[in-house]
Order: structure tokens, then sequence, then C-alpha cells
């Protein structure tokens, strides 16, 4: 008996989108295929990992070439289905159930076409639909397509440029596909369209490296293959502009929320949905760049010195009836914003306005599960910056909590212009604490520039790479250092306190 051969969807990139059947036949699949560029990595399979287990065959079906210039580029992809559907016959044959994994749909450009037609007039063949990236990237816009009696287009960005604007002039919205190295063809097609300034641009949709904005600020240099180009529904905005403003006075409140100490990952689910609620963002730029675009909302980018600023903004505007999401990395009430905003929120002025805090992820404990576990027992938490306290009072808490024998979580180690407080905050732990105690430095936990090490107390300094986007973890006297079998090192404070 042969086996069935399934191509199955997985959504434009959040691994959320899979649907509740692709996921069941995904775990129980005998075999599990994928398509690969030819540096090997498969963004399908990167979607679908979690469900993958242990001790399913994996088919690679890599490329032998992507969209660059070749003679026989038709011929050479010919040639490699092919192979690759003969591949998976063997498989099929000996009774193996094949489950291709497909970004998007897999009958929307997807590669699991050219198996299917292959493969499904000789094995038994099951089609599951997936989320595509047109309909992620309307959803992320927050922008629908159609409405009404409109047309939509779906268009391939590797049309001549002239035929392009020929057919985005025709259609109500439209959708172009296969950027990459077509951007500027495709964006000279909806100039002449006179359609520029209704496109909006997205890639990654869904995925935490998701990056929306209009179409024409995108530098074409900055454009992957895997990005849409978006011409949504006229009818929806034109209809939106004509409904009744709200007055203003309305049920506005002020959301504090916490974006844990990076990605999309890092965020809980109420802090997606307090952002994805909100009228206007407002946040240092820094944090606010780590929110993905929504053209529906309003930005309000400031810089870091001006909190007490931005509370009072942000309660003048909730005032209005905004609904308002101020934005904070890690936990808002760890030397975050939360602070600022209820501080101001307190005065008689703003006492009538909703306010709420969110917690996040914080910073401490993101770098604490990266090593181990070295705040497993009694901690605190400091801050080294000087901006608002003087050195004497972090001097005598660094002093009174190395006394305790406490682990202490260290933020704000260093910066441009005050390097020399790590060398001066070791100097007062060595007081109590052995040059040996093992202390993490962890920089950028979460984000591309993820690093984290263990260093002694006594060679601690900040000219070995500390800096604000640091966070150092002290041990105790308990704190231990362990290597594990695979070469890994792990930090933990034990539990167990010994008895006096």
């Amino acid at each position: 008996m042969t086996g069935r051969l399934y191509g199955v969807g997985l959504g434009p990139g959040d691994p959320e989108l899979i649907t509740i059947k692709a996921a069941r036949l995904i775990g129980a699949a005998d075999v599990v295929v994928h398509h690969a560029a030819r540096h090997g990595r498969s963004i399908a399979r990167s979607i679908a990992a979690s469900h993958l287990r242990d001790g399913q065959i994996e088919e690679a079906l890599v490329y032998p070439v992507t969209t660059e210039a070749t003679d026989d580029y038709r011929g050479v992809l010919e040639a490699f289905y092919e192979r690759c559907a003969e591949r998976l016959a063997d498989h099929l044959d000996a009774g193996r159930d094949v489950v291709v994994l497909c970004e998007g749909d897999p009958f929307f450009y997807g590669s699991y076409m050219h198996l299917h037609k292959r493969l499904s007039g000789r094995y038994e063949t099951t089609v599951v639909p997936g989320v595509t990236s047109v309909s992620g990237a309307s959803a992320e816009l927050g922008r629908p397509l159609v409405e009404r009696d409109e047309v939509l287009t779906v268009l391939p960005g590797t049309l001549p440029s002239e035929e392009l604007a020929e057919r985005l002039a025709r259609t109500d919205s439209a959708a172009v596909l296969k950027l990459g190295r077509t951007f500027g063809g495709v964006r000279d097609a909806l100039e002449r369209a006179g359609r520029l300034d209704e496109a909006w641009y997205v890639e990654r949709a869904t995925s935490d490296r998701q990056r929306a904005l209009p179409l024409g600020d995108v530098d074409p240099a900055s454009v992957p293959y895997m990005s849409v180009a978006v011409v949504p529904s006229r009818v929806h905005e034109e209809t939106r502009r004509s409904l009744p403003k709200p007055e203003a006075g309305g049920e506005g409140e002020v959301v504090i929320v916490g974006l844990g100490p990076a990605g999309r990952e890092w965020l809980t689910p109420e802090a997606q949905d307090a952002l994805a609620g909100a009228d206007d963002l407002v946040g240092y730029v820094t944090y606010l760049d780590r929110v993905p675009a929504n053209p529906r909302q309003r930005r309000h980018a400031s810089d870091n010195r001006v909190e007490s600023e931005r509370a009072e903004f942000a309660l003048a505007l909730a005032e209005k009836g905004r609904r308002v999401a101020v934005v904070s990395s890690g936990d808002p009430g760890v030397f975050a914003m939360a602070a600022a905003v209820l501080e101001i929120a307190a005065e008689e002025r703003w006492k009538h306005v909703p306010v709420r805090v969110l917690p996040g992820l914080t910073a401490a404990n993101a770098v604490a599960s990266r090593i181990g576990a070295p705040l497993g027992h009694d901690y605190c938490v400091l801050s080294l910056s000087d901006r608002l306290k003087p050195w004497d009072v972090i001097e005598a808490r660094l002093d009174a909590a190395a006394a305790a024998d406490l682990v202490i979580a260290i933020y704000n180690p260093a910066s441009r212009s005050r390097v020399e407080q790590v060398a001066r905050a070791r100097d007062v732990l060595l007081r109590h604490r052995s040059p040996d105690t093992p202390v993490v430095i962890g920089r950028d936990v979460g984000g591309d520039g993820e690093s984290v090490r263990v260093v002694r107390l006594g060679d601690l300094d900040a000219s070995a790479g500390v800096d604000m986007r640091c966070l150092l973890l002290v041990g105790s006297s308990r704190t231990r250092v362990a290597e594990r079998g695979d070469g890994r090192t792990t930090v933990f404070t034990p539990r167990r306190y010994p008895t006096a």
C-alpha cells in the first residue's frame, strides 16, 4: 500500500497561523519535506519547527538556482522538480506518508504545485490551504483588500513594467508578489499607473522580522524576495473617511506596555492585544521602532530624557478619547515608564484619566534564563545610572546588597560618557565578595547581537565590552558555575541556604 502525499500550507510566517489540520499532519508524517535555497536554510521548516518530532525523515529540496540569470533557468528548474518528485515517489512507494511544507498557500505561487502535478496522478493527495502572504500583509496593515463589488488583481513582479502599469491602472485593488530584484520596476509601474500614493509595502508579513511602510518610502536595495506590495480597497478608505467623527472626551485611556527585552516572541499576548488596539503609540524612539508600523495608528517618538513630558503628552491624548499605548522595554515598572506616567497621573490635573500597566519580561530574567538560574535565591535589582540619583546612594546600596549576600542584577552599568562606574562598583562588591564570584554579562539578549558570558568579579571592567545594552548578574557566595556534558556553562544559585 502506497503512502499519501500532503501539500501543507503554513501561512506567511507567524507559526501561530498554522492551521490545526496542518499541525496534526506535520506531527504525524513519516517524511517531512521542505524547500531551501543553496545556503540550506528553510523558512518553511523554521515556521513548522515546533511541530516536528524525533524520528521523522526529513528531505531538503535545495534549489540548484534561485532568481539569478542563467542560460536555461526554466529547464534547470524543471529537471530539478523531476528529480525531487522521484525522491518523494520512493518514500510513497514504500508506504510512507509525505508532508511537503509550503509557506503561505500551496497553490498560490507555491513550489509544492510543481511536485503535485507530477505525483497527484500516481498517489492519493491532500492539499491543506494556508494563509497567503497577501492576506497576512493586509491584516498587518489593518487595510482591507476589497469591499462591495471591487476587483482584486494579484500580479507577479516579474511582469514587464509596462504591462504591470496597465493592469494596475485598470484594477480596483492589487497585490504584487515576487519583489526583491523586481522592486524598481514595480515601483515605476505603480507611479505610471497613478497608484504609488495608495501602495503599501510589507516584508516578511506576520513574522518577528516584519516591516511595513508606504511603498514610496522604501529603499529598493533593502527589499527581500519575501515581500509584497499592496494597493488596498479604495471603497473602504472612502467610506471610512465619511463616517461620523467620534466625539471628543470619549473613553480614552493610557496603557503602559512592557515589550520584553527583544522581539515579538518575548511579547505577552496581553501586550500584543494592547498594542493592536491602540490609536496612538508613545515612547522612546528606540523602543517604538520595535513595534511594527501600522498605518491606522499615530506614532509619537521622543528622546529618552523626556519621560515626564512623554507621560503628560500621553495623558493629554487619552483625555481627548484616544487609546494610548506607552511602550517600554522589558517590564515598564523596572527602571522604566510606569513610574514616570503614574507620577504625573497622580497630579490633580490627570486623576480622571484611566491608566493601566501591563507587565513584560525583564532584562534580568531574560539574561538569567540564557545562562541557567543565577536568580534562584534572594536577589536585588540596582541601576548604576547616576542621572536620577547620586553616586553615594548607589554605592551605599551596592555595599548593603553585597553585605547581605544577595545576588545583584545591575542595570545601566555603563554608557559612552559613564565608563568608570563599573570598576567602582566592582571595588565596592569586593569588600564582601570573593574575586572568584561569577558575574554574568548579558548583552542584547533576544536580539541579533546577543551574547552571554561569565567572568570573575575580580576581572570585571567596563573596557571588556560593557555598555548600556548590557545587564550584569553578580552572584552571591552560594552561586555556582557548572559545565554541562555538552560543554555549555551554566550558572545557578541554590534555593537552600546553609543554616547558622
